[in-house]
């Protein structure tokens, strides 16, 4: 099916962020980086692993059907919560890494999306979140996990701004 592939590759694209951020975590830790947040970190990652196998159990255990006005739609939301979210990796460079390292004297960034937004990258996942389930009309997974996600985010979110006001 389709959809399993599609969420095959986004499990994919997952793994070559986490080579991409541990090259970066390395980087910024002999840059004099500090991190920050490394007990919610696990919980954000099996969150997001989850999400794939969530994904794929609601839409095979409850016969869940393809609706094309829903999943169309949502394959496009993915797709670009994906492009903003590399977006994000491509402005930030050797910085960005979904562990929170902050680099004392590292200056905050103010381009790309940044421009318009504090936190882009969280943006376009909270979009993904909630779309990837809706492409195969898994709602029980979006709502969920949306649910998980804002808890999460929550806690991230205060995590890193904390971290940034100690640089």
């Amino acid at each position: 099916m389709y959809y399993y592939a599609f969420v095959f590759a986004i499990a994919v694209e997952r793994l070559v962020e986490l080579l991409v951020a541990r090259r970066n975590a390395a980087w910024s830790m002999s840059q004099g980086g500090r991190e920050f947040g490394q007990g919610h970190y696990p919980a954000m990652v099996s969150m997001h692993a989850l999400l794939l196998v969530s994904c794929v159990a609601e839409v095979s255990e409850r016969h869940r059907p393809f609706i094309p006005w829903l999943g169309w739609p949502m394959v496009a939301v993915v797709a670009l919560s994906t492009l903003v979210r590399w977006w994000c990796v491509a402005v930030l460079g050797k910085h960005w890494n979904p562990r929170l390292i902050v680099i004392p004297s590292a200056p905050l960034v103010r381009r790309g999306p940044y421009r318009w937004l504090h936190h882009p990258n969280y943006t376009a996942v909270v979009a993904e979140v909630a779309a990837l389930p809706l492409v195969h009309s898994a709602w029980l997974t979006a709502i969920v996990f949306t649910i998980v996600n804002a808890f999460v985010l929550k806690v991230r979110i205060d995590t890193e701004n904390a971290a940034l006001g100690y640089a």
